[in-house]
């Protein structure tokens, strides 16, 4: 194994490195190490005997994937570790994998949202994801431990599991509405930024009766070549709303690449993003389960901290970061708080009723159910918000660092000096980082300064009613943040 520290590829819960082109730092040796460190990982710290055992391995679109997904599989078999190859995969389908395959274990080669020279590992047990923890477990065993060599290669079985995935998706519309094609009628396009998600449209919404024409980017493509494969970014939305607009479509869905995120389009060509996303599939959840805690990541703004309660709810807020928010309501349940949802403004969600998995594609099938009963009531999905308000501005900035300690002076040096700011005070309904609400009438408004989980940056979330008013918060934080004395003044 290497001696050199992987900790660079740490990426909150996942490994997350540049795969291609210049700087690269995801190297072929770096997932060979890994991959055999994950093995070592769940003998030592999940009890598991791994040569008894099965793991399985999928990969998403990247045009590093197949490389990887090659290296991993052949790994795990120099080590006597048997593997299901399961090819073009979802992300959801491989931590869903547990349910068909006798497996120990999974691992998905993708790096979510992010740009083509990306790429990157999930890692799953039966009891879900791994940790910030279980990560820095795995980089620490690359450097100090070594597996033992097998005298039998382990056997590599193929196995296509995205055939037994899109069925269980399907036969939850079917049996909902008792009806082998309880969607027709409905119009919906979806956008799959050439990732994992085209599966979605020809082996569930198709057979189920849709009418899906002009859906696009369907076909696995890793150069992402007409829009980011971030759901999240102006490009992508722009190409959901612009498809859903010129197809008259009742719903439209735009998946990331490994489909584990999912934004969406309402009949009238309006995005359903952020805090109005949030929005939309609480008020689905708390329909279902009057007085749910809603566990939202940190950056919601206070009218959806309103919507939620006046719908019957209650929002808690944690830190960013899926893993985070799943956590927070797991934890809830077991003391008896029920929690059915776990929702970022990033487009995660996952489901109680889905043993909290993190999965756009059942995300989709969820909206798609309640779209269906509106359509039978008459209604449409764009008046079911208008009972929820937005800011009239929304701003984020990052602004990177190259040590942690500058971070943590910046952090240090808000909480310390806000108060000096005109008509700012802090807000405590915080997990992590300072909110700030600005009363000024030029401002009338909130930002959430926070450390980056997945890099050394931080992270500046702002909301404002007032038109100019995000420009204007963030001018006052930025001379803050960037501003220092001795006696941490503001000059």
């Amino acid at each position: 194994m290497i001696t050199k520290s992987l900790k660079h590829l740490k990426s909150g819960s996942d490994i997350r490195g540049i795969a291609i082109g210049e700087g690269r730092n995801l190297l072929n040796e770096n997932v060979k190490d890994i991959s055999i460190s994950f093995c070592i990982f769940l003998e030592k710290f999940k009890h598991m005997k791994i040569k008894d055992q099965v793991v399985a391995i999928g990969h998403d679109s990247r045009l590093s994937s197949k490389r990887f997904y090659e290296i991993f599989l052949n790994s795990l078999s120099s080590i006597g570790v048997d593997t299901y190859a399961c090819g073009l995969c979802s992300t959801p389908a491989m931590s869903s994998c547990f349910d068909v395959l006798s497996c120990c274990a999974s691992a998905e080669i993708t790096a979510s949202h992010h740009p083509k020279e990306y790429n990157g590992i999930k890692f799953f047990t039966y009891e879900g994801g791994l940790s910030s923890f279980d990560i820095d477990k795995i980089i620490e065993i690359s450097n100090n431990e070594f597996f033992p060599k097998s005298l039998k290669e382990g056997v590599v079985h193929e196995f296509d599991l995205m055939k037994y995935y899109s069925g269980f998706l399907r036969n939850k519309i079917r049996k909902e509405f008792q009806s082998e094609h309880p969607l027709e009628g409905l119009n919906i396009v979806v956008d799959a930024s050439n990732g994992a998600g085209g599966f979605f449209v020809n082996d569930i919404l198709n057979p189920l009766g849709a009418n899906t024409y002009g859906s696009k980017l369907l076909n696995p493509d890793g150069n992402f070549s007409e829009h980011s494969p971030n759901p999240e970014r102006e490009d992508s939305i722009k190409s959901i709303v612009k498809t859903s607009i010129k197809n008259n479509a009742d719903l439209g869905i735009i998946f990331d690449a490994d489909v584990d995120r999912c934004f969406f389009v309402d009949d009238k060509g309006n995005p359903i993003v952020k805090n109005k996303f949030v929005a939309l599939i609480s008020k689905f959840v708390l329909k279902e389960h009057p007085g749910s805690t809603i566990v939202t990541d940190s950056v919601t703004s206070d009218y959806l901290k309103n919507f939620i309660e006046n719908n019957g709810g209650f929002q808690f807020r944690d830190k960013r970061g899926y893993h985070n928010v799943i956590s927070a309501a797991k934890e809830l349940n077991e003391i008896t708080e029920q929690c059915y949802l776990a929702i970022e403004t990033s487009g995660h969600a996952a489901f109680k009723e889905n043993k909290f998995k993190d999965d756009g594609a059942y995300l989709a099938i969820k909206v798609i159910i309640e779209l269906v009963k509106m359509k039978k009531e008459g209604k449409k999905l764009s008046n079911f918000l208008d009972d929820f308000k937005e800011a009239e501005e929304t701003k984020e900035v990052r602004i990177s660092f190259k040590d942690i300690s500058e971070i943590k002076d910046i952090m240090r040096r808000v909480e310390s000096n806000f108060a000096k700011i005109s008509g700012c005070s802090i807000n405590n309904d915080t997990p992590e980082g300072v909110r700030l609400n600005f009363e000024n009438d030029d401002e009338k408004g909130w930002c959430l300064i926070r450390q980056s989980a997945h890099d050394l940056s931080v992270v500046v979330n702002i909301e404002s009613d007032i038109k100019g008013g995000a420009e204007k918060i963030f001018q006052n934080i930025n001379e803050l943040m960037l501003t220092k004395k001795n006696n941490d003044d503001i000059i």
